[in-house]
């Protein structure tokens, strides 16, 4: 019961971070990336993720990043680690995504 309860508190922490209702301009995609929390598992630079299996988005195309983001939020994309990054990407709008996207591409 007790790991029960832990889990569902992490779980209500990670949702609570993306949709922490932070308002940012829509061009800053880097203090989006920071503010959204995917830094948590990415990594600061966006290269050193704290597992192996989660992908480096620095210099990742845009288009193809927002399509992931997009598709992981939608459900379409569900495989792999998705279902961690559905809590965190239910709160980033399709203004942020692209934002976020834009600056990945650019590292």
């Amino acid at each position: 019961m007790k790991i029960k309860a832990f889990a569902l508190l992490a779980g209500a922490a990670v949702v609570s971070l993306g949709l922490s209702g932070t308002v940012l301009a829509a061009g800053d995609g880097a203090a989006i990336y920071k503010a959204k929390a995917c830094f948590s598992c990415h990594g600061a630079d966006a290269k050193t993720p704290i597992m192996p299996t989660y992908p480096k988005l620095a210099g990742q195309n845009a288009q193809y990043a927002y399509n992931q983001m997009k598709d992981i939020k939608s459900g379409k994309r569900n495989n792999g680690q998705t279902a961690a990054m559905k809590g965190i990407i239910a709160g980033v709008s399709d203004e942020e995504m692209k934002a976020i996207a834009e600056w990945l591409s650019t590292l």
